[in-house]
């Protein structure tokens, strides 16, 4: 499993994106670049997928190999962010791994995946099956990002997409897979660690109803934050100009 590590900071965050169509090692630069206003107070570590994938990986495979890597890595506790796919294995990695997780982060998160959920990843396996990697990433974008979003981008997605390989398309096949029967509701009322959920009310992925329903699941936790953004879109943690300003405010709260 690869990764990239920057940053100085005394603490340690572990960065675990979401489903993408190509390796995230690809978008290291940019990604240092948009959460450099962290690096002064913590290392940072952003994790891939794993390089060699079976023909069905779940979201528990995930959290499980993450954990294991991020052992391997020489990380103890750590604050965590997941966004979207990697917030489904953030959720998981607290729960089971609760010595791993001082306190986590939750972006365009889901308790579980409804078959209505399940239809969008769907048809992103289909364009992936089928090799046609521009209208992929299109519909990718289209449902992640905000309309205005969305139409600057359309240029930069399209020659994104010639660079797609088969490979790429292969390993997406498995990864948009492991949404199909995701199911966090045991391990998100099991989470005791200091959680922030962040969610947008114009999600075209999960709904605006997805961040309620994990704080109803994590009401025994007394230590749960929620913030909602409006027009930013299921990519907020990308879109919103004070996303990462809100999660350092978040991470570096005394406990």
């Amino acid at each position: 499993m690869d990764f990239f590590k920057f940053g100085r900071g005394r603490k340690t965050l572990v960065i675990l994106p979401g489903l993408s169509v190509q390796s995230v090692m690809l978008s290291a630069d940019a990604i240092e670049k948009a959460y450099c206003s962290l690096e002064n107070d913590f290392t940072i570590y952003v994790f891939d997928r794993r390089k060699e994938l079976p023909p069905v990986y779940s979201i528990d495979d995930m959290a499980n190999d993450t954990a294991e890597a991020m052992s391997a890595a020489g990380i103890g506790r750590a604050c965590i962010f997941g966004a979207s796919q990697g917030a489904m294995t953030a959720v998981k990695i607290a729960a089971r791994y609760p010595e791993l997780a001082e306190r986590l982060v939750l972006a365009s998160a889901a308790e579980r995946v409804t078959d209505d959920d399940s239809a969008i990843f769907e048809d992103w396996i289909a364009l992936a099956k089928a090799g046609d990697a521009e209208k992929l990433y299109l519909s990718f974008g289209e449902a992640i990002y905000p309309q205005a979003a969305f139409e600057n981008l359309h240029a930069l997605l399209t020659k994104s997409a010639r660079s797609v390989t088969r490979e790429d398309l292969r390993r997406f096949v498995v990864l948009a897979g492991a949404a199909r029967n995701f199911d966090a509701t045991r391990e998100l009322e099991m989470i005791s660690c200091p959680t922030l959920i962040v969610g947008d009310t114009d999600d075209r992925i999960f709904g605006s109803g997805a961040a309620y329903a994990i704080i109803d699941r994590m009401k025994n936790n007394s230590d749960v934050e929620l913030h909602l953004y409006n027009g930013y879109g299921h990519a907020c943690y990308d879109t919103a100009p004070d996303f990462k300003e809100r999660i350092l405010r978040f991470l570096m709260k005394e406990d």
